[in-house]
């Protein structure tokens, strides 16, 4: 029988008014790959963030290898055989490869007072070799990475420090499929040196695939355990949110009609990087999904539709005539963009849920175009904050504090209340839970009726085929195929044209 790695006892936990964790008891055994699964605000990041040293509980016990476990920090963890990859971009942009990889760490590379930066790079070189990340140079700013390549980073920072234990909160939604593999590869290596890994995904597939023990949060509280041959998608989503959900996560219709008028027009549109003579109309009350590889161009097109990165061939137009060309432009003309990467481009995590969700109607609020309206301001983020039923305590609480999913309430309901009528929306349901993922495809449809239009771009087939009207291919920056709504469209048809 394995033995126990590490057990955590009658933990709680509030912040505030908040109750994050009550009494939980968790156990990590020797080789186990121990899955933690629950909506948004279950519980799941901050029990992690405890273990690794960020969070103190405010009782309870832990013990490691029989030891009690009382981390004082981060640092004082990971000297303890606990690493931790963050959910939330975990790179300091202004230091180099190898300072992020050895943050906290440099003393190693420290001779009489000074930092000998070519032994430090080459032993970051070697970290980056071990988890086959060879492409990323130790000596780059780690700002002029891009998110993935920073999360690989994070992973090879976690790996060099050979972890008894390694925790995975979320990780590889940030991640395409060869930065996933290189992440499993990761994860098998502890599972067959008889460590442990803790990984937190909202993906079911991925946790019924990788796992050997799942663990089940609601509400703060322990709901179950369950071993690999009694693990089941139904009942591991009724057991999250206490209620069956509906297999079918999508629409059931196989109507994609929409109306004849034209909202939208890319011609020819060329980027700096990988898109490549794209053209398309887009319709009032279409939903309009783009597919492919994350290198395949698409979110390169979302910022070129919004006006964040300027066309160097092609342009964008509305209905009006008019042409996109900035971000600002782009809201006065009733556009909204939620970003792949929330927690830098589409919220403020410093700022409150109210300062969020007006952000983009701050000129509308603004009597004479001077003042801002205290009162309509508070009255407009009650409205978002009810409309997309955020968990929160108040409109004053920070965005920080919030569950990913609630953020991503946030970063998508300020455009509603802005008066956005087309929306851009990258993986709008990446790292939320599959309770916030149901009601998301519903609303998004309910506003379709509405005569809202949507650019939806999704590395998830399913999503695409599920809740699309229309759906658009990309490989290597360019459109390989157009598929309609129907019945009996498969990811293999999808797929044909991607790789």
């Amino acid at each position: 029988m394995a033995e126990t790695i590490l057990t955590v006892n009658g933990i709680h936990k509030n912040f505030g008014p908040t109750r994050a964790l009550a009494g939980v008891d968790f156990t990590l055994k020797q080789g186990e790959v121990h899955g933690l699964i629950g909506e948004n605000g279950s519980g799941k990041s901050t029990l992690s963030s405890i273990i690794a040293g960020i969070h103190t509980p405010d009782s309870g016990k832990m013990h490691l290898r029989g030891e009690q476990y009382v981390p004082k920090g981060v640092t004082d963890a990971q000297s303890k055989g606990i690493a931790m990859i963050v959910q939330e971009m975990g790179t300091a942009p202004s230091i180099s490869v190898a300072g992020n990889i050895f943050l906290g760490n440099e003393h190693l590379f420290t001779k009489a007072g000074f930092v000998r930066k070519k032994a430090m790079n080459e032993a970051a070189r070697q970290a980056l070799e071990a988890i086959d990340a060879n492409g990323i140079d130790p000596y780059m700013w780690a700002g002029a990475l891009d998110p993935e390549e920073r999360k690989v980073v994070e992973i090879a920072k976690a790996m060099r420090a050979q972890p008894k234990v390694l925790i995975v909160d979320e990780t590889t939604t940030a991640l395409s499929q060869d930065g996933r593999n290189l992440l499993y590869n990761c994860i098998e290596k502890m599972h067959s040196e008889d460590k442990g890994v803790i990984l937190i995904s909202h993906d079911l597939d991925e946790i019924m695939t990788i796992c050997t023990t799942v663990t089940v949060l609601r509400d703060g509280k322990i709901i179950g355990t369950l071993s690999k041959d009694e693990l089941d998608a139904d009942r591991i989503k009724a057991m999250m949110v206490g209620r069956e959900i509906t297999s079918n996560l999508y629409r059931e219709d196989d109507d994609g009609s929409s109306s004849d008028e034209v909202v939208m027009t890319a011609e020819h549109l060329t980027g700096h990087w990988q898109v490549t003579d794209v053209s398309f109309h887009l319709h009032r009350g279409e939903i309009l999904g783009f597919g492919g590889l994350s290198s395949g161009g698409i979110h390169e097109l979302g910022r070129l539709l919004f006006g964040i990165e300027k066309a160097i061939v092609g342009e964008v137009r509305l209905a009006d005539g008019s042409r996109v060309s900035d971000p600002s432009a782009s809201v006065k003309k009733g556009l909204g963009y939620v970003s792949k990467n929330r927690d830098e481009e589409a919220i403020m995590l410093g700022a409150s849920i109210r300062n969020n969700a007006v952000l983009p109607s701050l000129g509308k609020l603004a009597r004479g175009g001077i003042v801002i309206s205290n009162k309509r301001e508070k009255l407009l983020a009650r409205q978002v904050i009810d409309e997309m039923e955020v968990k929160c305590n108040s409109m004053e609480q920070l965005v920080s504090s919030l569950s990913g999913g609630n953020k991503q309430k946030v970063s998508f309901g300020k455009w509603l209340g802005g008066g956005a009528k087309i929306l851009i929306l990258d993986c709008p349901t990446r790292g939320i839970d599959v309770g916030v993922k149901q009601a998301m495809y519903k609303l998004i449809y309910r506003l379709k009726t509405q005569g809202y239009a949507f650019i939806l771009i999704s590395e998830e087939l399913p999503e695409l085929i599920g809740i699309s009207d229309r759906i658009l291919i990309m490989r290597d920056g360019c459109v390989t195929g157009e598929f309609g709504r129907s019945s009996t469209l498969s990811e293999h048809d999808l797929i044909r044209v991607m790789v």
